[in-house]
């Protein structure tokens, strides 16, 4: 009576076993078309490098300077941090395997740009027409819009974070000119740093 009790029991196991691994693969091909749809080589480290960049240019340009030599100050960061951002999204997607320039980095990139390149054009013609004291407000502004249009294509915490950008730059836009540079800090040094902190532990670096 023992032996097909035997039999019984391996007849028993194996649609567990079965059903176990189509679990399995189902999960990974789950996460596979993920990760596939969503650019997940933003840089929380590169966010936080960009944020502490930016507290230092909170520190030189707070002191009392003409608007040009702030507007030097900052522009000089903005190619800093910009550079850590390339350098950051392109060493976090070759670790990955991700590509930059296909399906969701590729979209991702083209929904950046035309926000940031926008950001430029006004930058010149607000500094040629003497109206440094917009400048704050509008940078910050129209670089949430591009965090908020590339992160429809990222994790979730992406467009949050431009979403916070927006709002900190539309109270800049209408805050008193002396408080332009403490909203700059907020906004390119905090919210970087906490942002990018929140990407480096939950988003892999």
């Amino acid at each position: 009576m023992s032996l097909p009790a035997r039999k019984f029991g391996r007849r028993d196991r194996t649609p567990v076993a079965l059903h176990d691994r189509a679990i399995a693969d189902l999960r990974f091909i789950r996460e596979t078309m993920e990760r596939s749809a969503s650019f997940t080589a933003v840089s929380g480290r590169g966010g936080v490098a960009m944020g502490l960049v930016a507290l230092l240019a909170a520190a030189l340009a707070g002191g009392g300077l003409s608007a040009q030599s702030w507007m030097s100050i900052w522009m000089a960061a903005a190619a800093v941090s910009f550079s850590i951002a390339l350098w950051a999204t392109g060493a976090k997607a070759r670790a990955a395997g991700t590509p930059l320039l296909v399906g969701a980095g590729r979209k991702f990139i083209w929904n950046v740009i035309p926000p940031l390149f926008v950001g430029g054009l006004l930058t010149l013609a607000l500094a040629r027409a003497g109206l440094h004291a917009a400048l704050p407000g509008t940078w910050l502004l129209l670089y949430g819009t591009a965090v908020l249009a590339g992160g429809a294509f990222s994790v979730r915490i992406v467009p949050l974070m431009g979403s916070a950008f927006m709002a900190v730059g539309a109270f800049a836009l209408f805050a008193p000119v002396s408080l332009g540079n403490l909203f700059m800090a907020i906004g390119f040094g905090g919210l970087h740093i906490v942002f990018g902190l929140v990407i480096w532990r939950k988003h892999g670096g």
